[in-house]
């Protein structure tokens, strides 16, 4: 396995989390539980942003890789 496609499945993975925090969020009657589904969210977007950069800086320097 490759360190892009390594990159991309945990940029998945971590989609998938952010998803889930986002159900809680929703779900949750406890305004503090809330605020901090919400901003554990708020992490993980920062995350997910250095991870889609990093995956274009990967396929820039590796064309082959793109799309893969």
């Amino acid at each position: 396995m490759t360190v892009i496609s390594k990159v991309k499945q945990t940029l998945a993975a971590i989609k998938g989390v952010r998803g889930t925090l986002d159900v809680y969020a929703a779900q949750t009657n406890d305004k503090e539980t809330r605020e901090v589904f919400s901003e554990a969210v708020h992490i993980t977007e920062g995350v997910i942003k250095d991870l889609e950069t990093r995956v274009q800086k990967l396929e820039f320097e590796e064309p082959q890789y793109k799309g893969y």
